[in-house]
C-alpha cells in the first residue's frame, strides 16, 4: 500500500512541476520573441510551442483526478459534517460509513462509466492492434489538435483516477470500521515549524501573543477600540506611552 501512496504523490508531484515549467517556457518564449535580438529572436521563432498549452490542460486534468483520490486518502476534501458532528457516538459513525460508501458508489459508477466510453473511444482499436487481432471495422478514434495523441489516452484519467478514489474512499471506511478515525489533515500545519516551543522571552513578546484572536499590529488599537465598547480595560494591554482613553500625549 506504501508503493502505492508513494506513485500516487510522485505523480502528482511531477504532473504539478511539468506542467509549471512548460507553462513558465511558454510563457517567456511568447515574450522573448517580441524583441528584435539579432540571431536570438530568429531562433526562437524557429521553436514550436504551439502544444504547451494542450499539454498543460492535459496534464491538469489528470493531476485533478488523481489529487481527488489522494484528498480522499489525507482528508483534505470539505464537508459539511455540523449536524453529523452533534450525533450521538453509534449514529454519527453509520452516517459517515453511508457517506464514505456512496463516495465509493458514486467514483465506482463513474469509473465504470469512464473504462466504458475510453473502450469506444479508440482503446479497443489500440488494443487489437497490439495483441495483433483483426481490427475489421473497429474505429481508430480520434486525436487530440496539436499534440495529435490518441484521446482515449488523454481520457483515461476519468476510470483510472475514479478507480483510484473509488478505492479509497472503501480503504478510509474500512480503516474507520477498525479504529473509529477518520483521516485528517490539519491545514494549519507547516512542515519544518516545531509545535509547542515557546516564544522567546522578553519584553516585547506579549505582541506576537494570539490569545486574544487579534491581529498582533493591531493589539493596542484593538484594545482601544474595545474599551470605549464595552468598558473597562483590560489589565496589561493599555498601549505603551498613551492613556487607555486614546488621547495622545500632551492632550
Amino acid at each position: 500500500m506504501k508503493i502505492l501512496d508513494h506513485l500516487e504523490e510522485w505523480l502528482i508531484t511531477f504532473l504539478m512541476g511539468a506542467a509549471t515549467l512548460i507553462i513558465f517556457a511558454s510563457v517567456m518564449h511568447r515574450y522573448l520573441s517580441g524583441y528584435a535580438i539579432p540571431g536570438l529572436q530568429d531562433w526562437l521563432l524557429g521553436l514550436n510551442f504551439g502544444w504547451a498549452q494542450e499539454l498543460c490542460i492535459i496534464m491538469f486534468v489528470w493531476m485533478a483526478k488523481f489529487g481527488a483520490a489522494y484528498g480522499v486518502r489525507t482528508g483534505i476534501h470539505v464537508g459539511v459534517d455540523v449536524l453529523i458532528n452533534r450525533l450521538e457516538g453509534g449514529m454519527r459513525s453509520k452516517f459517515i460509513i453511508f457517506g464514505l460508501l456512496a463516495g465509493a458508489l458514486f467514483t465506482g459508477t463513474v469509473g465504470t462509466l469512464g473504462t466504458r466510453f475510453v473502450w469506444e473511444n479508440g482503446m479497443h482499436h489500440a488494443m487489437f492492434t497490439w495483441l495483433g487481432m483483426d481490427v475489421g471495422d473497429v474505429p481508430e478514434g480520434p486525436t487530440t489538435p496539436d499534440l495529435e495523441w490518441p484521446t482515449w489516452i488523454v481520457y483515461s484519467a476519468i476510470p483510472l483516477g475514479s478507480f483510484l478514489m473509488c478505492f479509497r474512499f472503501l480503504q478510509v471506511t474500512w480503516s474507520f470500521i477498525r479504529t473509529g478515525e477518520l483521516p485528517h489533515h490539519d491545514h494549519g500545519h507547516v512542515d519544518g515549524l516545531e509545535e509547542g516551543k515557546p516564544l522567546a522571552a522578553g519584553k516585547d513578546d506579549a505582541i506576537y501573543r494570539m490569545d486574544d484572536e487579534l491581529h498582533p499590529h493591531d493589539m493596542y488599537y484593538g484594545e482601544e477600540r474595545r474599551q470605549r465598547d464595552q468598558g473597562p480595560p483590560t489589565p496589561g494591554l493599555e498601549r505603551r506611552g498613551k492613556p487607555a482613553s486614546g488621547k495622545g500625549d500632551g492632550q
